[in-house]
């Protein structure tokens, strides 16, 4: 098993500081059991022995099985899934990131990588860390490896392949962990959480991101295009997930033994003066995250084909002339005691 070689540059010590506006969330999230899944164990490979080829991720980074369909990863395992979390990576980069950096030399844990859509950006903001990249699909790590040698050849990666509930390393084995866009997909993110803090050593931090569709605002308003982003929500439900989880940060991190946790939300405001984010936010990626559970809605007996269109429809107007999108994140730290 090998790792590549990091840089050597000295990161900013970890903090957590973004500036955001608050957005009115809804407080009903759906009654929900959630299977088992998620990132951790043990094969090591170099990131840049693999090729440049493969997509990103974030939220969604998310930690999955090789079989989507066995461990509910809504938004499936296509390459324009992974296209979609690359370009919501790199379009939310400064907002999810701001005030991330580990000190070099310091032991990082990204639970969860995904494709590594978050891993470049974390191994951006702290070069000097020592990063291990977890995730349970095999094809995710290909492709998270392939990323990190195209942007960040020199970086130092170790990658293990496995489930987070069972991490082969001792106790104490992290200063740092990084988990973005994963208890969302859950069964048990408490259970989770838990498996987490036995690796993180005494003193150290954890910084958690998750969305919350109810969030989710547009103008113009539109009664069929809410009707299919709640679609989204109750077939993640039905898959055993939680698209309303960021609402659910503090207690979820203080109820598996976390201390001084604070949450901040991290709003996406988006209309014609931000011509970016339209493109990068609104349609590339929350929409056509929405977009791509037509067949699943359809075959649950939810919606019918035209009222879906309809609905995404309704959507793509707010990335119109005139049309406004406004999306909330929840950023969570905390500290082991």
């Amino acid at each position: 098993m090998t790792t590549t070689s990091s840089k050597t540059t000295e990161a900013p010590a970890t903090g957590e500081s973004a500036e955001a506006t608050e957005t009115a969330v809804p407080t009903t999230a759906p009654a929900s059991t959630r299977p088992p899944h998620a990132a951790g164990s043990s094969h090591r490979t170099t990131g840049s022995a693999y090729p440049t080829t493969g997509s990103a991720h974030d939220a969604t980074d998310n930690a999955h099985d090789d079989n989507a369909s066995d461990h509910g990863y809504v938004h499936g395992y296509s390459p324009a899934e992974a296209r979609r979390l690359g370009n919501q990576a790199d379009t939310l980069a400064e907002l999810l990131h701001a005030g991330t950096a580990y000190p070099a030399g310091s032991r990082v844990l990204e639970a969860g990588c995904g494709v590594g859509a978050q891993t470049v950006h974390l191994l951006a903001s702290s070069p000097g860390a020592e990063l291990t990249a977890a995730d349970l699909s095999a094809d995710s790590l290909d492709q998270a490896r392939a990323r990190v040698a195209a942007q960040a050849p020199d970086a130092r990666v170790t990658w293990h392949h496995g489930d987070l509930h069972e991490l082969p390393f001792a106790d104490a084995s992290f200063d740092h962990l990084f988990v973005c866009f994963v208890l969302e997909h859950l069964a048990d993110p408490s259970a989770a959480l838990t498996a987490l803090r036995r690796v993180l050593r005494p003193g150290g931090t954890i910084t958690v991101i998750e969305g919350d569709h109810g969030s989710t605002l547009f103008h113009p308003d539109s009664a069929a295009g809410r009707a299919t982003v709640g679609q989204l929500v109750h077939l993640q439900a039905a898959a055993g997930g939680d698209a309303l989880l960021g609402r659910r940060l503090h207690p979820l991190l203080a109820g598996a033994g976390f201390r001084d946790v604070a949450v901040r939300p991290l709003t996406v405001s988006v209309d014609g003066s931000r011509p970016a984010l339209v493109e990068g936010f609104t349609r590339r990626t929350f929409i056509a995250m929405v977009e791509s559970v037509r067949a699943d809605a359809l075959a649950a007996g939810l919606t019918t084909a035209a009222a879906f269109d309809r609905g995404i429809a309704d959507l793509r107007r707010a990335g119109e002339e005139g049309g406004t999108f406004h999306y909330t994140f929840f950023k969570a730290v905390g500290v082991n005691p």
